[in-house]
């Protein structure tokens, strides 16, 4: 049996990791518009999603990136590129613009579910998550109890993202239109760091740039 200090200490860097009350705004700004029942309906999905991708990590995750040629430096690049176009679309509401032209073409439900991304990848199982659950996982031997616990830890992070975003609707209320759209412009910009934090990320593990500081 891992000990119990080994665990807190894994749920700990899990949580600061993924952070749920830093990504709760982000799910504010990115379901802006949609009613409390999509809302729901997108977190549940987006957190099913990104346990499932977390869940895959642990168990081969290091294995499978290294059988397709893909390295977690690379996997770092690719997803701040991809986080930094929505970044682009908060910050200058063409999600808005786009959400409605798709709902006066029937196709708004499927064309705006950011469920997959950027929330369920790579914003709760972003490449630091999946790098944390390789390394997590590596530090318990590998065995299929230790692979067991910690998904267990991963799975009570995960409910909390989903806590934090079922908190983000009666925010949503309490701030209106107006404190919403500052918002959604706030954490765009926000958003844009950080993608921008994970190619200099990406970028320094591969040697290209020297030490980048964390965001």
């Amino acid at each position: 049996m891992l000990e119990i200090p080994f665990l807190i200490s894994a749920f700990v860097t899990l949580f600061v990791v993924i952070d749920p009350i830093g990504t709760a705004p982000l799910f504010l700004a990115l379901t802006q518009g949609m009613s409390a029942r999509q809302r729901r309906a997108v977190g549940l999905r987006a957190c099913f999603i990104a346990a499932l991708l977390l869940m895959a990590f642990a168990v081969a995750g290091e294995d499978f990136l290294r059988f397709i040629g893909i390295s977690m430096p690379a996997f770092q690049i690719a997803g701040g590129l991809l986080l930094f176009l929505t970044a682009l679309d908060m910050l200058f509401d063409r999600r808005t613009e786009r959400r409605q032209n798709h709902a006066d073409e029937g196709t708004g439900a499927l064309a705006n579910d950011p469920s997959v991304f950027p929330l369920a990848m790579p914003l709760i199982a972003g490449p630091g998550a999946m790098a944390t659950m390789v390394l997590l996982i590596n530090d318990t031997g590998g065995t299929w109890e230790g692979t067991a616990l910690i998904s267990g830890v991963m799975l009570a992070v995960i409910a909390l993202v989903l806590l934090a975003f079922l908190a983000a609707a009666p925010i949503e209320r309490i701030l209106r239109r107006t404190g919403t759209m500052v918002l959604t412009r706030l954490f765009g910009l926000l958003l844009s760091a950080l993608s921008v934090q994970f190619v200099l990320n990406g970028a320094t593990a591969l040697g290209i740039l020297p030490n980048a500081a964390p965001l």
